[in-house]
């Protein structure tokens, strides 16, 4: 992947990422994932490690159940070389942020994420990390 092309995938994903993460129905959700992660995605993160887009949806259905109405966004703009983009978000529920922190994607040649090691910067309210492990 070249540079431009890479900053250009690379921005595109972010956007896809942020929707799949804000989707409201199922449908879109599907859709999205598809889009958006390739085959046997991996993420790490500090509240868990997930393969494959099914864990996401579910992972992001349940957060949803727990705070409806949520907003992930971006906090900056994202930035990007090669194959890998930066993303610093925050997490909002009813309209106070509820955690912030940054994500590094990994894109194929296609733009699509095949790996996603994320970040705390600030952990939702009594969050144990070693509770997780």
């Amino acid at each position: 992947m070249s540079e431009a092309g890479g900053a250009t995938h690379a921005t595109a994903a972010v956007e896809r990422y942020i929707r799949f993460w804000n989707a409201e129905t199922p449908g879109d959700q599907r859709r999205l994932a598809a889009e958006t992660y390739a085959e046997g995605v991996s993420y790490c993160t500090p509240v868990g490690v997930m393969h494959g887009s099914e864990e996401l949806i579910g992972f992001r259905d349940q957060f949803a159940q727990h705070s409806p109405g949520y907003s992930f966004r971006a906090r900056t703009a994202p930035e990007a070389h090669h194959d890998r983009a930066r993303l610093q978000w925050e997490l909002v529920v009813d309209g106070t942020t509820f955690a912030t922190g940054t994500d590094v994607l990994e894109l194929d040649d296609g733009g699509r994420i095949v790996s996603v090691t994320g970040f705390l910067d600030r952990p939702p309210a009594g969050f144990d990390p070693d509770a997780t492990h």
